[in-house]
């Protein structure tokens, strides 16, 4: 039988401490299997996060390569990518394979800049061809505008 009212800060740990064995130990068990299963499902054929953490620090060195080549610059050093937060992620059709579409946040700063920036993020990931390793994958326009044309880069290991 449960007191009426519990007392403060005994929080889940202290309801189960109330009841019986024969009880709390069929719920203990449950909570286990569902953390178990819940977890399993959710990082199934998605990139760790230092995977999407490599992915964007190579788009900006991409980005940034491309900026110096046009202005005629020297291609500073790494940037710095930290804090990275997914919000969402999609399977989706990249070229003739399968890859990941990623949108989230992350905060980054360029190298010798004591500024970090809060930056959000949209890429798209896709897996190499024994499935070891990850490609940021590029949208690009096509010439006759009939078909998605991509871009891949290997991420370094």
């Amino acid at each position: 039988m449960l007191p009426a009212s519990l007392p403060r800060g005994h929080g889940f740990a202290g309801v189960l401490g109330l009841l019986s064995p024969v009880v709390t130990v069929p719920i203990v068990a449950l909570m286990l299997l569902l953390s178990l299963v819940l977890g399993g499902c959710s990082g199934r054929g998605q990139p760790a996060a230092s995977v999407v953490q490599s992915a964007l620090a190579l788009q900006i060195q991409l980005t940034q390569a491309a900026i110096a080549e046009a202005l005629q610059l020297k291609i500073p050093g790494a940037p710095e990518v930290s804090h990275v937060r997914v919000a969402s992620t999609d399977s989706v059709r990249i070229g003739e394979g399968r890859g990941v579409h990623l949108k989230g946040e992350f905060d980054w700063r360029l190298a010798g800049d004591p500024v970090r920036v809060d930056s959000p993020f949209d890429i798209f990931l896709q897996r190499g061809e024994r499935g070891q390793s990850w490609r940021l994958a590029r949208p690009q326009a096509s010439d006759t505008g009939s078909s998605q044309g991509w871009i891949t880069d290997p991420l370094p290991l």
